[in-house]
């Protein structure tokens, strides 16, 4: 087989030195047409690949191969077979081939059915002050000695990415609707839509696509901040792919090494300080910031549509239903 290294040498000699093919040939003891070849192509490279292959074992099993394929690709990733154990299922109906040749007809098989199924993915915008995500995570830190496992609010704006952290001891709705105060107090504003997963606090039915049946209590807090919730597709983390990705930023920061601490306040002031510093150095720039906050802020008429008056829900050392509005008590 032609390899790389003689392919270079053959269009060196030609091309730099100005040797002929017959020159090439005899000094590098390869044939005339091998030398026209790599010159006339162009091709750095050539690689043989058969057109038939032959499966003298395989052939006749091909079609009980392609059921037990189609099967497992129907299961879910979890109960999903490997090709060892599929290899064994056709041995135990007499199959008395390699392994080989059913791990190159599987790879055929899912590279074709890859092609013919391929999945499209559209890349998501946002306008400044049109959306916010919004999700929780699970975090082990060390309290007072003791292994603790804390709920993490997560808040991000899609425009500018700036996000908002906080760690809870529970995912009640009192500390879903603290999030959201704190959060917006942040941010001097809300934005028009939220993004959201099917969370118990948020989400009572999934009905047929997006159609929800919210939380009565859930929807009373959006109200109050004129905000439009939107639920996710159940496992499709990528409609709200930014908190996700900010989930995984988070746990690598602050989350990686459990954090010991004596009292549960130190915990919230050594997150501060790290996103204060996280914030400082974000990616999305200086302009691009100030224009997501300042459609949230409602500097601008041409943002005025898009803009939202915070409405505070006091925020004392503890929250609980009856600290809330009069609106969301009923």
């Amino acid at each position: 087989m032609l390899i790389v290294e003689t392919i270079a040498r053959i269009r060196r000699e030609h091309f730099i030195k100005g040797k002929t093919i017959k020159e090439i040939a005899r000094d590098l003891k390869v044939s005339r047409n091998t030398v026209r070849k790599v010159l006339r192509s162009g091709e750095t490279s050539f690689e043989y690949e058969r057109q038939v292959q032959p499966r003298p074992k395989l052939g006749r099993w091909a079609a009980e191969l392609d059921e037990l394929l189609a099967a497992n690709a129907a299961k879910s990733a979890r109960e999903q077979l490997t090709l060892i154990r599929i290899f064994e299922e056709l041995r135990g109906r007499g199959y008395d081939g390699g392994y080989d040749a059913v791990r190159r007809y599987a790879r055929r098989w899912s590279k074709e059915r890859g092609q013919s199924t391929a999945a499209a993915y559209v890349p998501l915008s946002f306008a400044p002050g049109e959306a916010y995500q919004f999700d929780w995570s699970h975090e082990i830190v060390l309290l007072n000695g003791v292994t603790v496992l804390v709920k993490v609010a997560h808040v991000r704006l899609c425009h500018s990415r700036m996000l908002f952290v906080r760690a809870y001891p529970r995912e009640t709705q009192e500390m879903v609707f603290d999030a959201h105060d704190r959060a917006f107090a942040l941010f001097k504003g809300t934005c028009s839509r939220g993004i959201y997963d099917n969370m118990k606090t948020a989400v009572e039915t999934i009905f047929v696509g997006k159609d929800r049946r919210y939380n009565r209590r859930f929807l009373q807090m959006c109200s109050h901040y004129l905000v439009d919730p939107v639920a996710c597709t159940p496992a499709s983390g990528w409609e709200k792919g930014q908190v996700e990705n900010q989930v995984g930023l988070v746990r690598e920061r602050f989350f990686t090494a459990a954090a010991a601490v004596q009292k549960a306040g130190r915990t919230q002031r050594l997150a501060a300080r790290q996103m204060h510093r996280l914030r400082q150095g974000a990616s999305a720039s200086g302009a691009v910031r100030s224009d997501d906050l300042g459609c949230v802020r409602s500097r601008t008429a041409e943002a005025r549509s898009l803009c939202r008056s915070v409405r505070r829900i006091p925020c004392g050392a503890g929250i609980g239903l009856q600290n809330l509005p009069g609106a969301l008590r009923q």
